[in-house]
C-alpha cells in the first residue's frame, strides 16, 4: 500500500512507511515492553488484531482560516499547522467526505485567523458534529448552523457546550441494542475494533451469570454480555449511563441490566460490593484503574477481563492482580490507532483457586 500523500507532513500517522512485518512487531513491542517493565516479562503478548485501513469512525480535526483560505484537516508533526485534508487512508470514506463539505461550512462560519476543532462521529443515524470553540453569539450565527446541518444532512450539530440543532438522535448498536448517544459520548474508534474486543469480552467472561461493568460507557460491552448474563453497569457520567438503560429497556431478549452512577477512581467497588459478581469487566480512560485493581485483590472475584488503550497503566494494574492472586491469559493487543504509538489491548485474569 503507497503512503497518503500528507504523509511525513501530517502529525495524525508516524509510521505509514514501516513494513507490515515491522510495524506488527512494534505495535506487539509497545506491550510486551510495557509488560516488562512492570515486572511481568513471562507474560505472552499475541500478535496484534489488525484493523482495516479506511474504518475510523470518530475524528477531531482541525480548521482554520488565514488570508482567505479555509483549511480543515490534522495538525502538522510538531505544528500547529493545519494540514488541508486531501486524503486519508485512516477515517471511514463518508467521514473524508464530509471534510469537503466542511471546509466550505468554515469557509462560510469562520473569520480570518480563527482556528477550531472539528469533532465528528459517524453514526448508524448521520454525522454528529462538535464545533470546538466556536461561540454562538447570535440568532443569525444559530440560524446559519442550523441551515448548514439541514445542507449537510447532519444528524445533530452544536459546539462543546450545547446542541445547536438535533434534527436526528445519533445512535449505534451494541449486540442487539441500538443506543442513542449523548452529545461527547465515549466509543470505540472502529466498528472492526469493538467487535474484536467485545469477542474477547464475552469470551473471558465465561459462563458467569452476574457480571460487573466498570465504566460502561454507553453499554459497549454491558449491552452483549446482557444477552446471556445479569449485568450491573457502572459509570460517572449520567447522560451515557441513561443511554446505556433506555437501548436495554428497548430491547428484547435481554437479561436484566441495572445501572449505577459512581465515579470508580474515588469510590471504587469494595469486596463487600463484589461478591455478588461472577466476573467484573473494566475499560477504564487512560489513566487506569489502580484503585479498583487494589479492591478487586481483595474481592477475589473469579474472573477479571480488563480492557485499556494505555499499555503502561495497564501493565500497572495488570501487575497488582497478578500479585494478588490471579493468573493472567495471554494479552491480546487490538491496533485501532493505525500508523501511530497507541495500541489497544485486552486481558483477561483468572482469581487462583476457582
Amino acid at each position: 500500500m503507497r503512503t497518503c500523500i500528507h504523509f511525513g507532513t501530517c502529525g495524525g500517522c508516524a509510521y505509514q512507511d514501516m513494513p507490515p512485518d515491522a510495524y506488527r512487531a512494534m505495535k506487539r513491542e509497545l506491550v510486551a515492553t510495557a509488560l516488562e517493565r512492570a515486572g511481568l516479562a513471562d507474560a505472552v503478548v499475541e500478535e496484534a488484531v489488525e484493523i482495516p485501513p479506511f474504518t475510523r469512525r470518530r475524528a477531531v480535526f482541525k480548521a482554520e482560516k488565514r488570508g482567505g483560505e479555509t483549511r480543515v484537516g490534522f495538525h502538522a508533526a510538531r505544528s500547529h499547522d493545519v494540514v488541508d485534508m486531501r486524503e486519508c487512508f485512516v477515517v471511514t470514506p463518508q467521514i473524508f467526505a464530509l471534510v469537503g463539505h466542511l471546509r466550505e461550512m468554515m469557509g462560510d462560519l469562520l473569520r480570518d485567523g480563527e482556528e477550531i476543532g472539528i469533532d465528528v462521529t459517524q453514526s448508524l443515524s448521520g454525522f454528529d458534529v462538535a464545533l470546538v470553540g466556536f461561540r454562538v453569539n447570535d440568532s443569525a450565527t444559530r440560524a446559519r448552523l442550523a441551515q448548514w446541518a439541514s445542507k449537510l444532512k447532519l444528524a445533530r450539530l452544536g459546539t462543546a457546550k450545547e446542541i445547536v440543532i438535533d434534527l436526528v438522535a445519533p445512535a449505534m448498536r451494541f449486540g442487539n441494542a441500538e443506543v442513542k448517544l449523548p452529545r461527547g459520548a465515549f466509543l470505540q474508534p472502529t466498528r472492526e475494533g469493538e467487535a474484536a474486543l467485545q469477542e474477547r469480552v464475552v469470551a473471558g467472561v465465561g459462563k458467569a451469570k452476574r457480571v460487573a461493568d466498570l465504566f460502561s460507557g454507553c453499554g459497549t460491552f454491558s449491552l452483549v454480555l446482557a444477552q446471556k448474563a445479569r449485568v450491573h453497569a457502572l459509570e460517572r457520567d449520567g447522560a451515557m449511563l441513561e443511554a446505556l438503560a433506555a437501548g436495554a429497556r428497548m430491547t428484547q431478549g435481554l437479561k436484566p441490566v441495572t445501572t449505577e452512577k459512581r465515579d470508580l477512581f474515588k469510590q471504587p467497588l469494595t469486596p463487600p460490593e463484589l461478591k455478588g459478581f461472577d466476573a467484573v469487566v473494566l475499560d477504564p480512560p487512560r489513566s487506569g484503574a489502580q484503585a479498583q485493581a487494589w479492591e478487586l485483590t481483595r474481592g477475589k472475584v473469579r474472573r477479571v477481563v480488563y480492557v485499556s488503550c494505555d499499555p503502561v497503566t495497564f501493565a500497572r494494574d495488570a501487575r497488582i492482580l497478578v500479585d494478588g492472586g490471579y493468573t493472567m491469559s495471554p494479552v491480546t493487543p487490538v491496533d485501532q490507532f493505525l500508523w501511530s504509538s497507541h495500541i489497544e489491548l485486552v486481558a483477561s485474569f483468572q482469581a487462583k483457586g476457582s
